[in-house]
């Protein structure tokens, strides 16, 4: 049979096997894009969220619909879920590249779901189900943004409607889009203990008045329809109380952090913030600045500020532990470093990103905080100790390589993280200059940006470069404000 075979052209070979390992290439990209685990989450979500709606409970029997109400509830359900998935797709791609985030989302919305369905074993059951719609859009504007919240929300509610059996009923889904949206908008940053009870008092105003309208326009001015209406106000008043006292569990099980708990950990008298104080105060006086100056850029691209200080207290917390390898610390004495190897210097350097990692799930910071201290160096070249090896390695040996005197990473995965690491890098070098004048800092600021542009130290954080060029200014003028010149005060010379 050999005869017949063939003769393949090398030529062809090769094109053959460059198109089969860019199609390998291209699978390997989309299974590890998240995108396969994402949709096998979406089914499980709308077959669960079908069966849910399937069941026809109410106080006096539990079963399940007819067969073609299943079916058209599970028609609808898969309509809004994919609805629900392309909206997440385009204004929140992060849930789709990370499982667990997908299905504590799924989780919450399936439970609140719950909620709504078995409170029609109570026969004031629709004031569940509002409470569940509102209390959607709260912790979602907690765990992610506005717009986010605000769609999503949209989207539950009628599935919360047809969960409570008021299918038909425009007023009850307008009374719950009018809590939605009053808390959503509201809910910008929770940055005093009172904002949730304040956020749900103006929601169930909201409440009031659309549900009153509502119920005005079917049925008329009655004495039962103030109260029906004043029931439903002091429903989500109360979903405000309720949410309040679950915090701190929110927050530890979507892995987020409030403004009110960033305000705390800001506090100087944290346990961390001391001990940084007292072992490394030169590091300290660093981390105030840069929090100082990131917080002032991230607020210029409309960014989140307080974040951006807080983790800046916290970048180089382990330094505490090793305070006099870190030249802000040696206060004029002899460097360790003069004893070392540069390949063992670069140990030590590039060591304590991960021993920070360690310390922060040691005093149990926030998974928010936690970035700052594993990004804030990125990949980038330990430029230092690198030059120091391959001076030693002339005439005797093969250079050292770039990528052993690289930090571990991982680059920066948000604005603010990206922020706080040019600020680092930036009042580093700044503070190297044996002059210091607002050109050479305006200068020493856009090069230092550029060369982590050029090392694709951005690359992993949705930053642009209108947002680079207006940050790099705000930094400059931050920097020139606090390395200001000062007048020599004139000595005067006592007459005898």
């Amino acid at each position: 049979m050999g005869i017949f075979k063939r003769n393949i052209n090398p030529r062809r070979r090769q094109l053959r096997e460059s198109l089969a390992a860019e199609r390998l290439a291209k699978l390997s990209e989309l299974i590890n894009s998240g995108a396969p685990w994402a949709i096998l989450i979406l089914i499980g979500f709308i077959a669960i969220c079908s069966f849910i709606l399937s069941i026809a409970a109410d106080q006096d029997k539990f079963g399940f619909h007819l067969w073609h109400q299943i079916i058209s509830v599970s028609i609808i359900t898969a309509g809004i879920g994919i609805v629900m998935a392309v909206y997440i797709y385009h204004y929140n791609y992060k849930i789709i590249k990370n499982p667990l985030r997908a299905i504590a989302l799924s989780s919450l919305l399936i439970v609140l779901l719950a909620f709504s369905k078995f409170g029609s074993f109570f026969q004031n059951h629709i004031y569940v189900a509002v409470a569940c719609s509102i209390t959607c859009a709260i912790i979602l504007s907690i765990i992610y943004d506005q717009r986010f919240s605000i769609g999503m929300s949209l989207f539950f509610a009628p599935l919360v409607c047809i969960a409570a059996g008021r299918e038909n009923d425009f007023g009850i889904f307008l009374t719950m889009t009018a809590g939605i949206l009053t808390s959503c908008f509201l809910l910008r940053e929770i940055r005093t203990r009172i904002k949730l009870l304040e956020v749900g008092v103006f929601a169930g105003a909201a409440v009031f008045i659309i549900c009153f309208a509502a119920g005005l326009y079917e049925k008329g001015l009655s004495g039962q329809l103030f109260s029906y209406c004043s029931r439903m106000a002091a429903v989500t008043i109360f979903v405000g109380i309720i949410i309040q006292a679950l915090l701190p569990l929110i927050e530890r099980i979507f892995r987020v952090a409030t403004s009110m708990t960033l305000l705390d950990y800001s506090d100087a008298n944290q346990p961390l913030l001391k001990k940084l104080a007292m072992e490394a105060p030169g590091t300290f006086s660093h981390s105030l600045l840069i929090g100082s100056i990131a917080q002032t850029a991230a607020e210029t691209i409309g960014a989140n500020g307080l974040l951006c200080r807080v983790g800046a207290y916290y970048h180089d917390i382990v330094k505490i532990g090793k305070p006099y390898y870190f030249i802000e610390n040696q206060m004029g004495t002899a460097s360790r470093h003069e004893q070392l190897s540069p390949a063992m210097s670069q140990l030590i350097i590039a060591g304590h990103v991960k021993d920070g990692i360690e310390m922060a799930k040691e005093y149990r910071l926030p998974a928010v905080i936690m970035q700052f201290i594993e990004t804030h160096h990125g990949t980038t070249l330990i430029e230092y100790f690198y030059e120091e090896a391959r001076k030693k390695a002339e005439g005797k040996v093969s250079p050292p390589s770039e990528v052993e005197f690289r930090y571990p990473g991982p680059r920066p995965q948000t604005k603010e993280a990206a922020i706080v690491m040019l600020a680092d890098t930036v009042e580093g070098t700044v503070r190297a200059l044996t002059e210091i004048t607002p050109t050479k800092i305006e200068v020493v600021v856009h090069s230092m940006a550029m060369k982590r542009l050029q090392d694709n130290q951005f690359d992993d954080c949705d930053l642009t470069l209108r947002e680079l060029s207006r940050i790099e200014d705000s930094l400059s003028k931050s920097l020139a404000a606090h390395y200001h010149g000062r007048i020599a005060y004139p000595k005067f010379v006592e007459q005898q």
